[in-house]
């Protein structure tokens, strides 16, 4: 799947030079002339950073190795989005939720005499609307002077993010979206691995 990613960054003309995190001690697995390789960090944040410092340019592209059918198309267009708001402090593929989406509360507790789970059920508290939710993808393109200086920020808050719109927004950055194709799949499961190998032979 690495492969597949730096295989689409490299035929993206915006792209200079790719720097990939890896697991301490695979640096020689994936060293290249054209590839910079850096160990990875104990989060995702510290992984951006460790990325962070080899890069020179104004733009960062920040993309998951585990979404390996993204297209050179979809890393220009995320770059494009921010190129054109020089007031943007970065821009994320995105998608509209499509499912309901549930707001729940910590697991119940089984009613005495009642055979309980392990953990419970979650109770439902609400239903958001869909309207204005997106699923949060990569690439994500910053500002490379706005990122270093959101991974420069509160450290609790820098250990749980999940991405790094996060911090840029926690900062007050402004990101923008850009609509990505359904095939930018997130591969976690056998079934997510077989659907993208599928995918990618029909290409």
């Amino acid at each position: 799947m690495v492969e597949w990613s730096i295989a689409a960054c490299r035929a993206a003309t915006s792209v200079r030079s790719i720097v990939v995190a890896c697991p301490p001690g695979h640096i020689h697995e994936l060293g290249g002339h054209d590839l910079g390789v850096v160990d990875g960090g104990a989060t995702r944040a510290q992984s951006v950073s460790n990325a962070l410092e080899a890069v020179g340019t104004e733009l960062v592209a920040i993309h998951d190795a585990a979404r390996p059918l993204v297209t050179p198309k979809l890393i220009e267009d995320v770059v494009a989005t921010l190129a054109a708001d020089p007031e943007a402090a970065g821009a994320i593929a995105a998608t509209p939720v499509a499912d309901t989406v549930k707001q729940v509360s910590k697991p119940s507790r089984a009613p005495l005499g009642a055979a309980e789970s392990p953990k419970g059920a979650h109770i439902v508290e609400s239903t958001l609307s869909r309207e204005r939710l997106w699923a949060a993808q990569t690439p994500q393109v910053f500002r490379v002077k706005a990122l270093r200086e959101a991974l420069a920020g509160d450290p609790e808050r820098i250990a749980v993010a999940t991405d790094e719109a996060m911090l840029i927004e926690a900062a007050g950055g402004k990101v923008l979206i850009h609509p990505s194709p359904p095939e930018n799949l997130k591969v976690t499961t056998r079934v997510d691995l077989k659907l993208a190998e599928f995918l990618l032979l029909d290409r």
